[in-house]
């Protein structure tokens, strides 16, 4: 089978983690007779220093053109002063409208080999823990009307959090139906308490459960459930919650994990397209370096074998070879700790592309 895969290396070390995830991907071709083929575009820091802008219309339909697209990451504190519109992180917002791109998928899964690098005590984190974080990603407060004007008290901003009915439906049944492969339960995050926006998000998804009776639904006011991250985590299954609640609790859940550079994303929308990218950052004080660790894009490449392309039996192939090279003791100095063989980026690539063989 052939694929066509658009590529936004990014920032910092975004060239670095997508560079060993394409030569995985090609281990992986290889192995099961599939052809990926790649083509290169900008959008971020590099794309404001080469045209301007964090979006170009080049890279929009790069990406419109391809089965999906691999990001590494965006930004950096070369851009920091930019304004808001013209900041690299505009891009991951564009391309999310670009593409329909409205539901974020952020499994938050603590490996057996990294316990000891979770910040909980072990009575709570147990035999490990395993939530997905299902966060809407084209609506809310991040795309709402916005604006500043003059009050008796000085200039004012403003962002609007709205969402409709049909945005509310859309992101509630890719929770359910996520929730019925897994442990069917939703968790449902918002502050129904105090917000009108949250009150109608509530009454939508309480309609949509009703089309999943086998499926329990809970509700938790997001304060509670950033307590409860980390006070209970082993409660949570599949959570479903908005475009800012999810950025802040999706990040909150990956470290609890033990390391942020462990944990891959999938942004899905109708049809099979979607843009995968690690949880990190750029990282721009160690790019370059050969420190960064390639395995959360990895891991999204394998995401994108399962739910772009179909290919379950590739998918959990790079699953294994991933925990694999942790059970052979191997790390990067993100999640190195005593007794640990420490290597770089292109060295867990190749150990990594050694263990799918």
């Amino acid at each position: 089978m052939n694929f066509n895969i658009a590529m936004i290396p990014g920032d910092g070390i975004g060239p670095e983690v997508v560079e060993q995830t394409v030569l995985v991907l090609e281990k992986v071709g290889e192995i099961y007779n599939h052809k990926f083929n790649f083509k290169e575009a900008l959008a971020g820091g590099c794309a404001i220093d080469e045209y301007g802008e964090p979006l170009p219309k080049k890279t929009i339909d790069i990406c419109k053109e391809s089965d999906a697209v691999l990001l590494g990451a965006i930004g950096g504190p070369k851009w920091d002063n930019l304004p808001g519109d013209r900041r690299p992180e505009r891009a991951l917002l564009g391309l999310r409208k670009a593409l329909g791109l409205y539901a974020n998928i952020r499994p938050a899964i603590l490996f057996d080999q990294l316990k000891e690098a979770c910040p909980l005590k072990p009575e709570i984190i147990g035999d490990g823990l395993d939530i997905c974080i299902v966060r809407e990603l084209t609506g809310g407060i991040y795309f709402g009307e916005k604006g500043r004007k003059d009050t008796e008290l000085g200039q004012a901003a403003f962002d609007v959090e709205i969402y409709s009915e049909e945005e509310v439906r859309r992101i509630a049944k890719t929770a359910f139906d996520i929730a019925r492969k897994r442990n069917k339960i939703v968790t449902n995050v918002d502050k129904a308490n105090v917000l009108e926006s949250s009150r109608l998000w509530r009454s939508v998804v309480e309609e949509v459960a009703t089309d999943y009776p086998d499926v329990t639904l809970n509700h938790m006011y997001v304060d509670n459930a950033s307590m409860q991250l980390v006070r209970n985590p082993k409660q949570f299954d599949v959570v479903v919650t908005t475009n800012m609640f999810g950025d802040i609790l999706s990040d909150e859940a990956s470290m609890i994990t033990g390391s942020i550079g462990m944990l891959p994303s999938a942004s899905l929308g109708e049809g099979n397209i979607g843009m995968y990218e690690p949880v990190h950052g750029s990282a721009p004080d160690i790019a370059g370096l050969d420190k960064a660790n390639p395995m959360a894009t990895i891991l999204s490449a394998a995401m994108m074998l399962r739910y772009s392309f179909g290919l379950e039996k590739e998918a959990d192939a790079i699953e294994k070879a991933v925990k694999k090279v942790l059970d052979d003791g191997y790390r990067t100095m993100d999640i190195i700790n005593e007794g640990k063989k420490a290597v770089g980026t292109k060295e867990m690539g190749r150990l990594i592309i050694e263990a799918l063989s």
